[in-house]
């Protein structure tokens, strides 16, 4: 498959109905807000979750979850470190770069896709054998924000059962659950060309991109995010004409926009998504 010669921009509007998208641990993994309320996913969620559904559509996967690891790794280090090829051209400061970015790229998807950083190092290793090299990735995602501030919901929980043999109800048996009670998001992102070169990045793994957006919470569901709770209502795939560009991904990303059906919208069925034609000459593949 030829390398991609089309820059590629794509916007995708998610629903989220009674569900935590993307809860933040350092704040007791409540729903990711900013100062004005609107509600957050982070590019690394939306990139796990790419990566996710790559791997279930078979694919191999770098930086895989501990919780969902295929080949029995428990680092990114011992991943790397089992790819024979690429320990041969591992030699720290001396490491033959271009051979290890194609070697890296050839075999694992998430890296011709997002780039990947290397810094490994031995503890038992001089300085000089240690290895720190960065690849980047064609594809970027932007974190993706509510279009109006969310309401997020408090619920208390208790547990039936002591996690430890103690008299009486323990401490721990007490919580918190947050959730978001309606909001929709807006996930953006492109596909470099010229990055794509280096990478090695194709038409078919575009593909699979797509697909994978397309699919973003199939296999995905949770306690935070009951199955049916997360939905991506539509997704418009823009393929220019050439590498650089018809027009500018801000111009492109701008041109899909969400209308409100009534003042006050309590589900995807209250917005009208579309493409407002303004971009003569470029017209998007939409996907519901």
């Amino acid at each position: 498959m030829s390398v991609l010669n089309n820059k590629v921009d794509f916007v995708a509007f998610i629903s989220v109905n009674h569900a935590n998208p993307n809860g933040d641990p350092i704040n007791g993994n409540r729903p990711r807000d900013t100062m004005e309320g609107f509600g957050e996913i982070s590019d690394v969620c939306i990139k796990r979750k790419i990566r996710n559904r790559l791997q279930d559509m078979g694919e191999c996967i770098f930086v895989q979850s501990d919780e969902r690891s295929d080949d029995g790794f428990k680092s990114l280090k011992d991943r790397a470190d089992s790819y024979e090829e690429l320990k041969k051209v591992s030699k720290g400061k001396n490491t033959d770069r271009e051979a290890f970015t194609k070697l890296a790229c050839e075999k694992w998807i998430d890296i011709r896709t997002f780039g990947q950083v290397f810094a490994f190092k031995d503890n038992n290793a001089q300085k000089s054998d240690k290895i720190s090299l960065g690849i980047r990735g064609p594809v970027t995602i932007q974190p993706a924000f509510s279009l109006k501030p969310v309401e997020i919901e408090d619920i208390q929980i208790t547990k039936s059962v002591n996690s430890e043999s103690k008299t009486g109800m323990a401490s721990d048996r007490m919580g918190m659950k947050y959730r978001i009670k309606f909001g929709i998001y807006v996930l953006k992102g492109s596909i470099n060309c010229q990055l794509a070169e280096k990478t090695g990045f194709t038409e078919e793994d575009a593909e699979k991109i797509k697909n994978a957006i397309a699919t973003l919470f199939e296999n995905d569901c949770s306690a935070a995010r009951p199955e049916g709770t997360m939905n991506i209502e539509k997704l418009f795939w823009f393929k220019h004409n050439c590498k650089s560009g018809q027009y500018s991904s801000a111009k492109v990303h701008n041109s899909v926009i969400a209308k409100a059906l009534c003042e006050e919208p309590t589900s995807a069925k209250d917005y009208e998504f579309i493409y407002d034609g303004s971009l003569e000459g470029l017209t998007p593949e939409v996907i519901e």
